[in-house]
C-alpha cells in the first residue's frame, strides 16, 4: 500500500527514457506568444492581465534598481503556478514535488542575490551576520547561527515547496482511494466523502498558486536584502 500511495511522485518513464523533462517543458507551450495584431483574444488577454498583476505584486516589496528582475521573477511564478495547477490534473506528474527540482530552481536564484549583495555592498551584507549591540562574548555563536540560516534558506525554499505539494497529494489520493472503496458498501457516507474531496481539491488549487507566490516572494525578500 505504501509503494503504490508514493508511486505518484516517481518520475515516469518511455522505454526507459524519463519523462519528467516533457512534464518541465509543457507549461512554456501554454504561455501567451508575442502577436503583430492590435487586439489579442479574451484568453490572452486575462493571461497577461494576471501576468501584469503578479508583477505588480513582485515590484511592491523591491526597490528600483531591483525592477531589471521583474520578468525573470514573474516568469518563474507562472511557470510554477502553471506546474503546480497541471500536477492536480489526473494522471499528471509534478515536477515540483521533486525536492530536487526546486532546489535546482532555488539555489542558483539565492546564490544570485548573495553574490549581488557581496558586489553591490559588501560591508552591509556582511553585517547582517552580526546583530547591532550585540554582546561580545555572543558574537562567535551568533556569527556562526546567522551562517547556518544564511546558507539554508535555498533548503527552506525547496523543503517548503515539495512538502506542501506532496502532502496535498498524497491527501487527495487518500481521499480518492476511500471513496472508491466506500461506494459499494456505504453511499451515503461515499457522497460525503466526495464532497469533502471536491473542497479538498478546491483547497490544493489555492495551495498550488499560495506556494507558487510564496516561493517568489521570498526570493525578492532576499534580493531586497542585497540591492
Amino acid at each position: 500500500m505504501m509503494t503504490s500511495l508514493f508511486d505518484q511522485f516517481a518520475s515516469p518513464t518511455l522505454l526507459g527514457i524519463p519523462l519528467i523533462f516533457v512534464a518541465v517543458l509543457t507549461p512554456w507551450t501554454l504561455f501567451p506568444t508575442p502577436s503583430l495584431r492590435w487586439l489579442s483574444n479574451r484568453l490572452i488577454t486575462v493571461q497577461m492581465w494576471l501576468t501584469g498583476r503578479f508583477t505588480n505584486q513582485i515590484l511592491i516589496t523591491l526597490r528600483p534598481h531591483g525592477h531589471k528582475w521583474a520578468l525573470l521573477l514573474a516568469s518563474l511564478m507562472l511557470y510554477l503556478i502553471t506546474m503546480n495547477v497541471l500536477g492536480l490534473l489526473p494522471y499528471t506528474f509534478t515536477p515540483t514535488t521533486q525536492l530536487s527540482m526546486n532546489m535546482a530552481l532555488a539555489t542558483p536564484l539565492w546564490l544570485a542575490t548573495v553574490i549581488i549583495g557581496m558586489k553591490n555592498q559588501p560591508t552591509i551584507s556582511l553585517a547582517h551576520l552580526l546583530p547591532e549591540g550585540t554582546p561580545i562574548p555572543l558574537i562567535p555563536a551568533l556569527i556562526i547561527i546567522e551562517t547556518i540560516s544564511l546558507f539554508i534558506r535555498p533548503l527552506a525554499l525547496g523543503v517548503r515547496l515539495t512538502a506542501n505539494l506532496t502532502a496535498g497529494h498524497l491527501l487527495i489520493q487518500l481521499i480518492a482511494t476511500a471513496i472508491y472503496v466506500l461506494l459499494p458498501m456505504m453511499p451515503t457516507v461515499a457522497m460525503l466523502t466526495a464532497t469533502v474531496f471536491f473542497l479538498l481539491t478546491l483547497l490544493e488549487i489555492a495551495v498550488a498558486l499560495i506556494q507558487a507566490y510564496v516561493f517568489v516572494l521570498l526570493l525578492s525578500l532576499y534580493l531586497q536584502e542585497n540591492i
